[in-house]
């Protein structure tokens, strides 16, 4: 008697411990970070498999540095499609901004000329954003328009030539490391974590999540709509430039053309980490693998010998694939 009265008291904890095991199956399979981390991971797997110096400690360290530019940009990028905008001209902006950095380190210390060319793409992203916050003008079109005026205006300050002879002491903020970490490494991780942070835990984040949403819900919310649609370009404007302001600072140079095509890496980028272009949706968390991913990809065709030409076509069929893939899994979860 006594097993047979024990036997039922047991059988609710196994049933509830074999539900809790299903529940956090169900959460890891759903989970959209975790997916594009595997997917990291069997990139890097395979890479490494088809060529031994994948894995080295001095291509790793490659491999984040080359993250570094793309990075920075990407956070940018990722407030704007939170909202359910896109920023075509980030690439433009980098331009510019780094030629008013190049000419601003005639005249100027480092520290200052740095912060012109911060709020040069500051100021560029202010403009975006109040023709598509305020005006309410399609995002698509406003940044597409910035992007000609920018390029055009790189050549026009830069009098069509490139811009050189700039103090040495600028490639400071990239050869110089902490603990054996390059500094540019360690910026491009503190803006993670910052950038993290605020969409997670600010009101500020919450409100931008909001925007993409449901717009109309969020301003009967009594939500600050009209600066939180603002802010993400104004954000993605002032990164453009730091993101080339270490560009410079590797080759301590800058020409016109500086930037030109970020904007679709930055873009293939927050995607790949599952951002959805409808706004809504994304985490700065996938931003980030979505670089590794897109670095490691191009790192590793490097190593293989894969022509340039090519590189394109692998990268862009990579991409496709893998949003294919994480559409077909999302659409069986959610069954």
């Amino acid at each position: 008697m006594t097993e047979t009265s024990r036997s039922p008291a047991r059988s609710p904890g196994r049933s509830a411990a074999a539900a809790g095991e299903g529940r956090l199956l169900k959460q890891l399979a759903t989970s959209l970070e975790l997916r594009m981390l595997g997917l990291a991971l069997v990139i890097g797997a395979v890479l490494s498999l088809l060529s031994p110096y994948f894995l080295t400690e001095s291509n790793i360290f490659n491999i984040l540095d080359q993250s570094v530019v793309i990075g920075i940009l990407s956070i940018g990028m990722t407030f704007v499609i939170l909202t359910g905008g896109i920023d075509l001209s980030v690439g433009s902006v980098a331009g510019l901004s780094g030629i008013v950095l190049g000419l601003a380190l005639k005249d100027y210390p480092i520290p200052v000329a740095i912060l012109l060319g911060v709020l040069t793409g500051a100021g560029v992203g202010l403009v975006s954003g109040i023709l598509i916050g305020y005006f309410r003008l399609a995002a698509f079109v406003v940044t597409l328009g910035m992007m000609a005026i920018g390029r055009s205006l790189a050549y026009i300050f830069s009098g069509q030539t490139a811009i050189s002879g700039f103090p040495s002491d600028l490639s400071s903020i990239v050869y110089t490391d902490v603990f054996g970490i390059p500094t540019n490494v360690l910026f491009l991780g503190f803006a993670y974590l910052l950038a993290w942070g605020y969409l997670t835990y600010t009101k500020g984040g919450r409100t931008i999540y909001a925007i993409g949403s449901n717009k109309e819900a969020a301003r009967a919310a009594g939500l600050g709509v009209l600066f939180y649609s603002i802010l993400p370009y104004v954000v993605s404007g002032a990164l453009a430039a730091v993101a080339i302001t270490f560009s410079v600072a590797q080759i301590l140079s800058v020409d016109p053309l500086t930037g030109n095509g970020m904007e679709l890496d930055a873009i293939a980028a927050v995607v790949i980490g599952g951002a959805s272009l409808y706004g809504g949706r994304g985490s700065i968390v996938g931003t980030l693998i979505g670089v590794l991913i897109m670095v490691m990809i191009r790192n590793g065709l490097n190593l293989l010998g894969v022509s340039p030409f090519w590189q394109g076509s692998a990268i862009g069929s990579i991409i496709i694939m893998a949003l294919l893939v994480e559409r077909l899994v999302r659409a069986r979860s959610e069954r």
